[in-house]
């Protein structure tokens, strides 16, 4: 057993998020096991990913606070603490905190050693037309 030293507290960059996002990394890869990755993520109020898709899927945790997901196309859906997501492989989806409260959640996923796979494939921001308003 060991106690694993965490990298500092690291503010979501903007290109893949807007708003004010910052992440601590839970679990990083260790090395000789599966790379499964978990973060625990901090939205301000309105502040939320980009479209994106994970290559193995994702499931997200919501610790505190309240948001929304929504799947490219689907119905957009309000969580609140407690709730899983469950998001499949290849399926493009943003998380976020609601416009009125700041939302945690833990993002877990699994990595890919593989370099001809990308593990995290990002596209555009989500509009103001898209994100529900208060």
């Amino acid at each position: 057993m060991e106690i694993v030293t965490l990298p500092p507290t690291a503010t979501g960059p903007a290109a893949l998020f807007t708003g004010h996002v910052w992440f601590d990394v839970i679990a990083p890869p260790q090395p000789g096991i599966p790379p499964l990755k978990v973060n625990l993520v901090h939205f301000s109020p309105g502040a939320r990913t980009a479209w994106h898709s994970h290559a193995l899927g994702q499931t997200l945790h919501i610790t505190e606070g309240a948001g929304y997901v929504q799947s490219r196309g689907g119905e957009l859906r309000k969580v609140l603490p407690g709730q899983t997501i469950y998001t499949p492989p290849g399926e493009e989806h943003w998380h976020g905190a609601a416009p009125d409260h700041f939302m945690s959640h833990l993002a877990m996923w699994v990595g890919t050693e593989s370099p001809d796979v990308v593990e995290t494939t990002w596209a555009e921001h989500v509009s103001e037309e898209e994100y529900p308003k208060a």
